[in-house]
């Protein structure tokens, strides 16, 4: 199964995060919990792909984003995050894409 959609939805969701004042504390709550699941799914297909940078940078999104121990920081600090998350997901639906392509 292909992750790709997903990664695009994941990315998607994030930039909808960016704008401030749109969504209710609520949407966040949901971004949180869509996007550390993603990573998570995104890290283990990474990793069974032998792809260990992007596992690695999956892990680490999947660390951040965690709904169970929840780091807490700054607006403008989860802008830059958000903006970041959301081009790695892109980036990797586009890796995803051309590894398909040659297989």
């Amino acid at each position: 199964m292909s992750t790709r959609p997903l990664c695009i939805i994941s990315g998607i969701l994030l930039l909808l995060a960016i704008p401030s004042g749109w969504w209710p504390y609520g949407y966040y709550i949901f971004l949180r919990w869509v996007i550390f699941v993603s990573s998570i799914i995104n890290a283990l297909g990474f990793h069974k792909s032998k792809l260990t940078a992007w596992a690695f940078i999956f892990g680490a999104i999947a660390f951040l984003f965690n709904p169970f121990f929840p780091i807490y920081l700054n607006k403008s600090s989860w802008v830059a995050i958000d903006f970041i998350t959301a081009t790695l997901f892109f980036l990797s639906a586009y890796s995803i894409r051309q590894k398909n392509e040659r297989v």
